[in-house]
């Protein structure tokens, strides 16, 4: 039997996704079925990427006006950018790969494999949040990220920032 397998960007929610949150489709007593990968604080993230460039950036500037406080911050009340991406990954759907089935248990399988390689194959995305969910129809994986790069020289803050 074939199977589809589907990969889209969410909207991200670490409060759904850590299970802070519990939506009406969540099967609470299958919740401790979940794994958590990462589960890192995306502010600590951002320091961990961001400061130094920023430190750089802020050294540079005669205006204090211009000088960034809060890199995170200022993505975050920013109407340009988001504060993170998030992909989701599913194999198949309820009918044919449910959750609680034999081939729910390939597919979280599959996912987990997935998952282990994905930052080695990924590695300017900084994965702070991956939960694999087997408390609702479908297995399926969340993967929370901050894209960075290093050593680009056009504008933003970036990674290395040498400005």
């Amino acid at each position: 039997m074939k199977r589809t397998i589907s990969a889209m960007m969410g909207e991200g929610s670490v409060k759904h996704n850590s299970r802070k949150f519990i939506a009406e489709n969540v099967d609470r007593t299958r919740t401790h079925l979940n794994r958590v990968y990462v589960n890192e604080d995306v502010k600590a993230v951002y320091h961990e990427l961001f400061d130094d460039a920023v430190a750089r950036y802020n050294a540079r500037q005669t205006r204090k006006d211009r000088c960034i406080k809060d890199y995170y911050r200022k993505i975050d009340t920013g109407k340009q950018e988001k504060t993170f991406h998030e992909l989701i990954i599913q194999i198949g759907n309820k009918d044919d790969m449910g959750a609680m089935t034999e081939n729910g248990r390939l597919a979280e399988q599959i996912l987990n494999e997935y998952f282990r390689g994905f930052q080695e194959r990924n590695p300017t995305l900084r994965v702070f949040g991956a939960y694999l969910h087997m408390d609702e129809a479908t297995p399926h994986l969340h993967i929370d990220f901050v894209p960075y790069i290093s050593g680009w020289k056009g504008k933003g803050i970036y990674r290395g920032w040498e400005g």
